[in-house]
């Protein structure tokens, strides 16, 4: 699902289209979509309340999937593996944030669905250190909004 232009949800501003299968850089992991939670940042991003760096944009940012391709030198997970992709895409490991380990407050950070194409798509990348393995515990249905309520924390 495609957003071209930012309309109120009652618009329908996505578009179902096909897009080409995103190929992963050095370091990145590309992850097949189990599904995609619905958070009301997606509501803000679709709407326009946030300001969007990227246009056209895939949304969403509570991604549960299977590894299907790995970047040159990710050697993190393998394909097959089940992870997660949250809202905090990457960092620049460089800011005053990142280097006291308080990442999620970076001066530079990306956002998955906002900065970068997101999980209402297919299938979605991510750098290998902003992927995480979710436990065979949980559903990808229950797993999916931890991925968003995790980087509040």
């Amino acid at each position: 699902m495609v957003l071209d232009q930012p309309r109120p949800a009652e618009q329908s501003p996505l578009q179902l289209r096909d897009v080409p299968l995103p190929t992963p850089s050095p370091g990145q992991i590309r992850v097949r979509v189990h599904c995609c939670g619905v958070c009301h940042t997606d509501l803000h991003t679709v709407e326009g309340d946030l300001s969007l760096p990227k246009l056209p944009v895939i949304p969403g940012h509570q991604i549960v999937g299977t590894v299907d391709a790995l970047g040159q030198g990710a050697h993190a997970f393998r394909e097959g593996d089940r992870v997660g992709i949250p809202w905090l895409h990457s960092t620049d490991g460089t800011c005053e944030y990142c280097r006291r380990g308080l990442e999620n407050l970076c001066d530079n950070a990306q956002f998955t669905g906002l900065d970068v194409d997101g999980g209402y798509a297919e299938s979605s990348i991510v750098g290998q250190d902003f992927a995480y393995a979710i436990p065979k515990i949980f559903s990808d249905e229950h797993a999916a909004p931890l991925l968003c309520a995790g980087i509040i924390g």
